[in-house]
Formats: C-alpha cells, sequence, structure tokens
C-alpha cells in the first residue's frame, strides 16, 4: 500500500471517532485516558482541548511522545505521535463546538483552557473486513482446525513529515 493512500485508510478508519485514549508517560509509568477528539479533516495533526495545569500536560511537557488509541465500528488504529501544548485563541476557536462546555464551561474564557496538538509519526491499524458475528464465528473455526483466522487486514503507515 502506498503511503499516501496508507494515511486515507487511517484517516478513514478514524472517522467518525468521537473518543479515543490517549497514553502519556510520566517517568515512571505509561498512563492512559479517555480524550474526545476535535471533529477536522486529519492532516496528519489531532487536536484536544485540555487544562493547562492537568497531570498530561506536565507528563507531555516532560516526555512529548504519545501513544493514541481509536476504535470505530470494529477497526482500530493506534497512532503513535509527538504531543505539544498550544496556547493558541484561533486555532481554539475554530475547533470550539457547543458540546465542550460540558467540560470548560466558561467557554473558550475558561481559566486555564489550552490545547493539545498531536503530529502522528506512525499509525498500525486493523481493519475488520466482516461484520461482528462473523469475525467471532471466524475465530471460532480457526481456533477449532487450528488455523489462523482471516478477516482484518493489518498494516503499519509512516507518516513523512516532510510534506507537514
Amino acid at each position: 500500500m502506498e503511503n499516501e493512500d496508507g494515511i486515507k485508510k487511517v484517516a478513514n478508519l478514524m472517522k467518525g471517532a468521537n473518543l479515543c485514549t490517549l497514553s502519556t508517560y510520566d517517568g515512571n509509568k505509561i498512563i492512559s485516558r479517555p480524550m474526545g477528539l476535535q471533529q477536522v479533516a486529519f492532516d496528519g495533526d489531532l487536536w484536544f482541548f485540555t487544562y493547562e495545569k492537568s497531570n498530561k500536560v506536565s507528563e507531555i511537557n516532560a516526555y512529548p511522545h504519545v501513544n493514541l488509541s481509536f476504535e470505530n465500528s470494529g477497526s482500530w488504529v493506534s497512532l503513535s505521535g509527538t504531543a505539544t501544548v498550544l496556547k493558541d485563541f484561533e486555532k481554539a476557536e475554530e475547533l470550539w463546538n457547543p458540546f465542550l462546555k460540558a467540560w470548560f464551561p466558561e467557554g473558550l474564557d475558561t481559566e486555564g483552557l489550552t490545547l493539545l496538538k498531536v503530529a502522528a509519526d506512525s499509525a498500525e491499524y486493523w481493519d475488520a473486513q466482516f461484520p461482528k458475528a462473523i469475525q467471532l464465528l471466524g475465530m471460532v473455526k480457526a481456533a477449532v482446525t487450528g488455523t489462523k483466522a482471516e478477516g482484518a487486514e493489518n498494516e503499519t503507515v509512516t507518516f513523512d513529515k516532510s510534506s507537514n
């Protein structure tokens, strides 16, 4: 698969996923937490709102390499990248939606509101090609017959930083 096709495939698998799991490193252990993904066209960057004084911001400032994992309609994406903490009011205005008031009650004027930008380095995906019931039957068949289960495409995609 060509790299451009792989990036399009990753974007398509993530499309419509509202939540993901962000994993950071605090110097001793890996920590994962759910994050609401801002819905913008995927160009290799992902955006999140958070509080400036959160643990995740401290972890990212010390160790910027992060992982994001998505599940969407039976397909999975594990994306590795570099996170940056940004105070960018224009970008925040562009990304803002009314549902964010549940976490940031003063809207864009919420004290400590900041953005996380994750620039993708690579992604690995597993795209299930059949409905879950058929996948389950395939796994049972493979277990009984001692063969490998089929029905999911698995690829790794790298992101070319020179084109961003």
